[in-house]
């Protein structure tokens, strides 16, 4: 009986690199499970949950979620999938948060999405909406017939907060400073693989190298960048 692989991943992305895209492909390729931090707080809040109640705590002081109520959070799961390969996203957030989960799994790589700021700020700030209707328009690549107006209604389109060039700066400033330490973690353990581009389907060929030589595809068809 050949035993497979057990690949323990975690992946790293600023807001807009494409981070969710390539989580996605690689899911569909190798058939990992994917463990989204923010997608587990949020199901466990809703469900009223013990450790949801108090992250909900925190949350509606204000106040960020604790290393180790997040760190409970994930590796309650994790033990869930232990026969499975897995990639984690979202967390760790903090060397405290790394360090905790080095001693429950060793993590075998670590996939950092290094796309520049000007490229996703560009990518971000580039979408406007019709609040009514929810339609989403991309002045890059799927402008309205008229700036600024929605092409059923004619009524104005807006830009979300989060989507506001001074806002996504502040948030990537944010993510810089959060991240970079967590990098730098890894990087010394050798387990980080920086993958860098301006364009998700250029940086998906790499990825899909980089693990092809660590793991069998179990989906042909999703390959092609």
């Amino acid at each position: 009986m050949v035993l497979r692989t057990l690949l323990r991943a975690v992946i790293v992305g600023p807001p807009g690199s494409g981070k969710g895209t390539v989580s996605d492909r690689i899911v569909k390729t190798f058939g990992l499970k994917h463990l989204s931090s923010g997608d587990l707080l949020r199901s466990n809040i809703n469900d009223k949950s013990e450790i949801g109640l108090v992250a909900r705590s925190y949350i509606d002081q204000g106040q960020l979620v604790p290393d180790d109520v997040m760190t409970r959070l994930i590796l309650q799961e994790l033990k869930v999938l232990e026969q499975h390969c897995w990639l984690l996203d979202g967390f760790p957030r903090t060397v405290t948060q790394a360090a905790s989960l080095d001693k429950a799994y060793q993590v075998d790589t670590v996939l950092n999405l290094n796309v520049p700021f000007e490229t996703i700020k560009q990518r971000l700030t580039a979408r406007w909406i019709h609040p009514a209707s929810g339609r989403i328009y991309n002045t890059d690549f799927n402008p309205p017939k008229i700036p600024g107006i929605d092409d059923a209604t004619g009524e104005p389109l807006i830009q979300r907060e989060d989507d506001k060039p001074e806002t996504v700066i502040k948030r990537l400033q944010a993510y810089e400073a959060q991240t970079k330490p967590v990098l730098d973690y890894y990087r010394s353990n050798g387990v980080l693989e920086t993958f860098s581009g301006t364009e998700t389907n250029k940086i998906w060929p790499h990825v899909h190298a980089f693990l092809a030589c660590k793991l069998p595809v179990v989906n042909k068809t999703e390959t092609s960048p």
